[in-house]
């Protein structure tokens, strides 16, 4: 395999107050300088979230974003450069049309595995500056992806990703995020989709919960 993402910038940051009911958020990053870090199973050195039911943990330790989709933003108004959507890493190269759930990638010394799509919250429109931007984010779906830490190691702020291993029956980011929001989908496409072994289990849980409102069993 020969697929290749381009690091163009680190980012970490630590809770702080946000928007004005100063909610308790990690989503501002700063991106670090430094040429390299540590990355644990928990995600990079000096990486915090606020609220752990529903961020980071061992499934969703790195959130990647493709630098491509910053335009996108900046053409509606928003300042939302690279780090600007909370994520750790800004990647030039493959997106959710190609990148798919389980895909492993070395990234340094780390291994690293695709585990979901993002799920946005209303504190990306609070960083956003418009509470508009969560059903922008959903509908465009540039949702950007979470990796789960396979092989903790030192990684580079610069520099490359490269695929070692891909399950092409797996679904991409785009369709698996894609569907699981459809107000109309297939459900038996839909279980096939969360039934990868890789796919996080809080994505999978809420995706059956839904399934199982349609009657399907599960």
């Amino acid at each position: 395999m020969n697929e290749i993402s381009t690091v163009g910038g680190v980012y970490v940051g630590t809770p702080a107050p946000l928007g004005p009911r100063r909610v308790l958020s990690a989503i501002r990053k700063e991106p670090v300088t430094r040429p390299s870090l540590a990355l644990g199973v928990f995600g990079l050195d000096g990486d915090r979230q606020a609220d752990l039911s529903v961020h980071g943990g061992p499934d969703k330790a790195v959130y990647l974003y493709p630098a491509a989709h910053y335009g996108y933003w900046t053409g509606e108004g928003y300042d939302l450069g690279p780090g600007g959507v909370g994520e750790n890493v800004s990647v030039t190269g493959p997106d959710e049309h190609e990148i798919r759930i389980g895909d492993v990638w070395a990234w340094g010394e780390a291994r690293v595995q695709v585990s979901q799509p993002r799920s946005p919250c209303f504190k990306f429109g609070l960083r956003a500056g418009r509470k508009e931007a969560v059903a922008q984010m959903i509908t465009t779906a540039r949702t950007g992806w979470y990796l789960r830490v396979l092989r903790p190691g030192t990684v580079p702020t610069s520099g490359e990703l490269r695929l070692l291993e891909r399950d092409e029956r797996a679904p991409t980011v785009n369709e698996l995020f894609s569907t699981s929001y459809a107000r109309e989908f297939d459900p038996a496409e839909l279980l096939r989709m969360v039934s990868t072994p890789a796919l996080a289990d809080q994505w999978r849980a809420g995706v059956l919960m839904r399934l199982n409102r349609t009657g399907l069993r599960t």
